[in-house]
């Protein structure tokens, strides 16, 4: 298992959403360069980066920000955050970016989800935020009618290799991750290389996913609140 740490972007600097709420936000570090740079000398070499000015205004205003990280570090990030449109997609790509992650795009803009899906397979994660079992999108305020099964079964025929599931209910509680959400994906779309994220909190949490054979997990506030160290995330990655 892949362990891949995280930084939120906000304004410019690494933070923290409680629940995705913009209205509870912990500041970590002013510099998300400093922070990459941490994780990078502790032998990460593949970040995931959320920009939330992008994910609520749809501007990458924090990009340059990212393109730094990437150019001074030579260390790979996969992003996501306000990407609504197959251009979106190419410039990100462009600028570097190794992987890109579409959730509300895949639901309000499937043409151009499936036209980024067919022109970049291998890059394209599919950001699949659940709320009561439901897939949900625009700022998670909103959730689908199609069943998860049916949409990745779609998605799947489509090309789709890679899925980063999030449980809101336990985005940034440290309550521990929704276990049996992921063993039942696993099971029923075994071929999708699944990350999980979301209520991580312990070593113990990491060495179940790592049991249950998922294939990657993001860890973001267990780190920054000093629940797990660089090193034990780490040593899923040898």
């Amino acid at each position: 298992m892949l362990t891949i740490p995280a930084i939120d972007l906000l304004n410019g600097q690494a933070v923290r959403l409680h629940k995705g709420s913009y209205e509870e936000v912990t500041v970590y570090d002013k510099s998300p360069l400093n922070q990459a740079r941490k994780f990078q000398e502790a032998g990460f070499h593949h970040i995931h980066v959320v920009d939330l000015n992008g994910a609520k205004e749809g501007s990458f205003i924090n990009l340059p920000h990212i393109r730094q990280i990437i150019d001074e570090l030579g260390i790979s990030v996969q992003t996501g955050g306000g990407i609504r449109t197959f251009n979106d997609v190419k410039m990100l790509l462009e600028a570097g970016l190794s992987k890109v992650i579409c959730s509300s795009m895949a639901i309000k803009n499937e043409e151009d989800w499936l036209k980024s899906l067919a022109e970049f397979p291998d890059k394209m994660i599919l950001g699949m935020d659940l709320k009561d079992g439901k897939i949900a999108y625009s700022g998670w305020l909103e959730t689908a009618e199609e069943s998860v099964q049916s949409f990745l079964n779609r998605m799947i025929d489509h090309g789709l290799q890679e899925v980063l599931c999030t449980d809101i209910s336990k985005d940034g509680t440290l309550s521990g991750p929704n276990f049996d959400l992921y063993n039942d994906l696993q099971k029923q779309f075994p071929n999708i290389r699944l990350i999980a994220s979301g209520g991580v909190s312990s070593l113990e949490d990491l060495n179940r996913l790592d049991q249950a054979n998922i294939d990657a997990v993001v860890v973001g506030k267990a780190y920054y609140e000093g629940r797990i160290t660089l090193e034990q995330m780490n040593q899923f990655n040898s």
